[in-house]
This record gives C-alpha cells, sequence and structure tokens, in this order.
C-alpha cells in the first residue's frame, strides 16, 4: 500500500478548557454552522471541544504535505447523513478528502482524521 497521498492527525482536549469562552474566541475557532450546531445542544462546551479537536487533528494531518497557516474557521466540522465530516471553506476543499470520528465523555473530547490528496486530473495511479 501507497501512503505517499495520505496521513493522518489526532488530538485530544479536555472539554472544561471550553466552558464559558467569550465570544470573539468561539467567532475566531469555529464558522457559523458550527456555532449554530453546538449551541443547539445542552453541553455546547463538549460539542465545541470536539470540533477544535478536529480542527487540530486536521492541522497535525495536513503538516506532513507541507500545509500551514490554515485559519481554524475556514476548517468545518458537519453533518452528512449524522456522520460528522470535514469540509474546508478554502481552495483545499479541491485537494483534499478527509475521513474523520470524533468522541467525547464527560472530561475529554478526541478526533482522528486521515486526509487523502486527490489526484490531479490526468494522473494515474
Amino acid at each position: 500500500m501507497n501512503f505517499e497521498n495520505l496521513s493522518i492527525g489526532i488530538d485530544i482536549e479536555d472539554i472544561e478548557r471550553f466552558k464559558n469562552k467569550d465570544e470573539a474566541f468561539i467567532n475566531r475557532i469555529f464558522s457559523p454552522l458550527e456555532i449554530k450546531y453546538c449551541n443547539s445542544k445542552p453541553f455546547p462546551h463538549q460539542h465545541f471541544a470536539a470540533r477544535y479537536c478536529a480542527k487540530e487533528a486536521v492541522f497535525k494531518a495536513l503538516s506532513a504535505f507541507n500545509v500551514q497557516g490554515i485559519k481554524f474557521n475556514k476548517i468545518e466540522v458537519f453533518h452528512n447523513n449524522k456522520i460528522p465530516s470535514i469540509r474546508f471553506l478554502s481552495e483545499l476543499d479541491n485537494q483534499y478528502e478527509t475521513k474523520l470520528s470524533l468522541s467525547h465523555d464527560k472530561t475529554k473530547a478526541i478526533a482522528y482524521v486521515i486526509i487523502k490528496k486527490k489526484e490531479k486530473s490526468g494522473e494515474t495511479k
């Protein structure tokens, strides 16, 4: 198996860190869709923490492709048929495919991401 076009990232965070975050922080890190989703939950901080983990995991995975300087709120966690997924709110969305797994309990949130570089038109395996 060729892993040249694959990368992984993982992150774990204390959920407590995401309680009582100010609006400026929330808006800098999360997209409007993510904010709406998290705030619709009984314990929004758990969902903000999981999404933050996803973004950190994406940064780690993209570093294998020498991709840096992406803003947090340009990486969006959304649900596709109730399955959490990643989309890039930038040109990266046309360059990479992702798979995401999220989990949290009462104290920790974790995310695992696999990123695959998309083949350019005309390229063969």
